[in-house]
């Protein structure tokens, strides 16, 4: 399936050090910018790490993480559908492209990688959602479906997550921004499209259903009232939902306050908690 050149092509991604704009990235313009801008780079070292790990083996190169990355888990999936195997590839080496940028529009200001937990994370979010029940383990690496639903955890929250934050941002820093949201809603139609297409819009539900709970923004499932190729999550407005970044923090910490779940020591940077103010 090709999987063998998936470390040249990420390594290519990574040397190319941007999102094919053509042009320098706008360097973050305000305290609020390089606040905000660490924070989605949390988020993309999270992504990146479990879509690297998931086509090649092996995590986000030591170059940059900024001297962090104490990740636990990930591995190689063993990928059976060839289309699904390059949807991976390709979110893989835009993850990576995303903590390339940020970290050169933060310049060194960029917070490093933090501890990432890729193991126990998964099955006690499963055991949440309703997936397993306790005693059983979920690990997002065994199979492409598991993989898939992996996947789902993260895309919607990401999408959410720079439409909540893109109010905060200077004119300057936006736009770009703006672009990586799109990108992230792309990923995210994908991954719903393939769970729909096996099957999976169940646990999808159940999955978003979790994270309207530990956010308290609405959620919506692929089965979402009863259409079972429902590849966009958005409001009756056709609107995707909003999360501040509390909210957000609510979900990837597990209903932690500081810390928990994908990052067991929190996150690095300057809001790396579910309190406001």
């Amino acid at each position: 399936m090709g999987l063998g050149v998936a470390g040249t092509a990420l390594a290519a991604a990574g040397a190319a050090a941007g999102l094919g704009f053509g042009s320098k990235p706008a360097m973050a313009q305000t305290n609020t910018d390089v606040q905000v801008l660490n924070f989605a780079l949390n988020l993309e070292y999270l992504e990146a790490e479990y879509y690297l790990r998931a086509v090649t083996g092996s995590g986000i190169p030591a170059s940059l993480t900024g001297g962090g990355g104490a990740v636990t888990g990930g591995s190689l999936v063993p990928f059976q559908n060839t289309a699904i195997a390059y949807i991976a590839q390709k979110i893989a080496v835009d993850e990576l492209s995303h903590v390339t940028f940020l970290r050169t529009a933060l310049g060194s200001a960029a917070v490093p990688e933090p501890a990432i937990d890729l193991v126990s994370s998964f099955t006690t979010l499963a055991v949440a959602a309703g997936l397993i029940v306790p005693g059983q383990t979920f690990n997002p690496f065994a199979s492409e479906v598991d993989f898939l639903l992996g996947a789902y955890v993260f895309e919607d929250v990401g999408v959410t997550a720079y439409g909540g934050a893109a109010a905060s941002l200077s004119a300057a820093v936006l736009p770009y921004a703006a672009s990586i949201l799109a990108v992230e809603g792309y990923h995210a139609g994908s991954i719903r499209t393939r769970l729909s297409e096996i099957g999976g819009s169940a646990a999808t539900d159940l999955i978003s259903a979790l994270r309207q709970k530990l956010s308290g923004v609405q959620d919506n499932g692929c089965n979402y009232q009863s259409n079972p190729a429902n590849f966009t999550n958005v409001d009756t407005n056709g609107q995707s939902f909003r999360r501040t970044p509390q909210q957000v923090l609510s979900i990837v910490y597990g209903g932690g306050t500081t810390s928990g779940l994908f990052y067991p020591n929190g996150m690095n940077g300057a809001i790396t908690s579910t309190a406001v103010g």
